[in-house]
């Protein structure tokens, strides 16, 4: 129930009370049964509410039976969360995206006439009752939701042909996950100097966001921001969004992070994880990055015992590769980010070398010092020695000023 306040929040609604139900089994025509239903209404009388939202789906009937003894509209938590998709869309990518949930979850709860028409003319084939509204209504919607779905693809196979150009470049790419607000643009932002917008507003990004992070070992890959999950996410997001969760799936690592402050922090993790197995990245490998230690006071050994238990569920098989406890408002624990990323990620291998470069191939040397770690340098009249940490990639380029020891030889 916090969680849906906080939805409703982010909606731009004013909460004005809360109301529980428990029963066996549930309603078939209100959902919460009909003494539930007219004490809501007498609620949102009293409180001159003009919405009602549930924590659940509703079936078009008990919404439209809700909605006549209550008197006001009634939303569903599917509903709300597109609503709130459809304020923070920015791209046409996202707005196509969101407008195929809005319309895949319109169409069983489009509501007739009767045989009300409204498609009869003069001339041959019209006579008879003809075509109602709802019928028009329903293939009208169909085909806009084929319209919508044919733009989606032509974006997926955009971001298709944008992929195979990164993947000519030895750049990994390393997605973000995690649960809405659970700071990670706020992190992304303080690892990649990006400026994407971060907000404590739930599901402030939507639209994915790519920049270049550069590593510790001088190695450069892509990180990646994306939409956050929330627990029971609907399925026509799931599958709406699939052109954005493509970059998750694409992802040789993915930096899964927690609001390790929150008082749900484990569940949350369950839920991401969930939603990962299920767009087919369960079984990437997966950085636990513990964000919001601010909030947390001198005391870090609760966290410890979570990243323990989330790191160590046999659910998750082998797919940890580390976890560190960061402040992405702070700085705090950004180094060791990078650190736990550079040693997670295989490409472009590293190795220490020793070269000795002519003075005269000045940008030779400036490469090494831009693309590798320097570990000690000497100059003479001649040439400049350098020992260095450095990819194979820069290794290869300046394979002539190696040297090699007469040990290793």
């Amino acid at each position: 129930m916090d969680e849906l306040v906080q939805l409703a929040l982010s909606a731009g609604a004013e909460v004005q009370a809360r109301l529980l139900q428990s029963r066996e089994t549930a309603d078939a025509a209100t959902l919460i049964g009909s003494g539930k239903a007219n004490e809501l209404a007498d609620a949102v009388a009293a409180s001159q509410a003009d919405s009602v939202i549930f924590d659940c789906d509703l079936s078009p009937t008990q919404q439209r039976n809700l909605e006549k003894i209550i008197g006001v509209k009634v939303l569903t938590r599917t509903q709300l969360i597109l609503d709130i998709f459809a304020g923070r869309a920015r791209t046409r990518e996202g707005r196509l995206q969101v407008e195929l949930a809005q319309l895949k979850y319109l169409l069983p709860r489009l509501t007739g006439q009767g045989m009300a028409l409204s498609r009869l003319g003069g001339g041959i084939g019209t006579r008879g009752p003809g075509e109602t509204k709802l019928e028009t209504d329903r293939r009208r919607i169909a085909r806009r939701i084929r319209k919508v779905e044919q733009d989606i693809e032509a974006v997926r196979t955009g971001r298709a042909i944008h992929r195979a150009k990164r993947q000519s470049v030895p750049l990994p790419l390393i997605a973000m996950a995690g649960y809405t607000n659970a700071g990670k643009s706020t992190l992304f932002n303080r690892l990649t100097g990006a400026s994407v917008l971060a907000d404590a507003r739930m599901f402030a990004t939507l639209d994915p966001t790519i920049r270049i992070l550069p590593l510790p070992s001088k190695r450069k890959a892509l990180l990646s921001d994306t939409v956050g999950f929330i627990s029971n996410l609907p399925p026509t997001l799931v599958q709406a969004f699939r052109a954005t969760l493509e970059e998750v799936t694409q992802a040789s690592l993915i930096l899964h992070v927690v609001d390790c402050s929150a008082e749900h922090a484990r569940e949350h993790s369950t839920h991401v994880l969930e939603v990962l197995a299920e767009i087919g990245a369960g079984e990437t490998p997966q950085l636990l990055v513990l964000n919001k230690a601010d909030r947390l006071g001198p005391h870090h050994e609760e966290v410890k015992v979570l990243a323990q238990r989330i790191l160590g569920r046999p659910e998750d098989g082998d797919r940890g590769v580390g976890a560190a406890l960061v402040s992405a408002l702070t700085g705090e624990g950004r180094e060791q980010v990078l650190s736990l990323i550079d040693a997670a990620l295989p490409f472009d291998t590293v190795r220490t070398e020793r070269f000795q470069i002519p003075l005269a191939a000045g940008a030779d040397i400036a490469l090494l010092h831009s693309a590798a770690r320097v570990m000690r340098e000497r100059y003479n009249e001649s040439s400049c020695e350098i020992e260095a940490e450095v990819p194979e990639s820069i290794r290869g380029r300046l394979a002539r000023y190696v040297v090699v020891d007469q040990v290793r030889k």
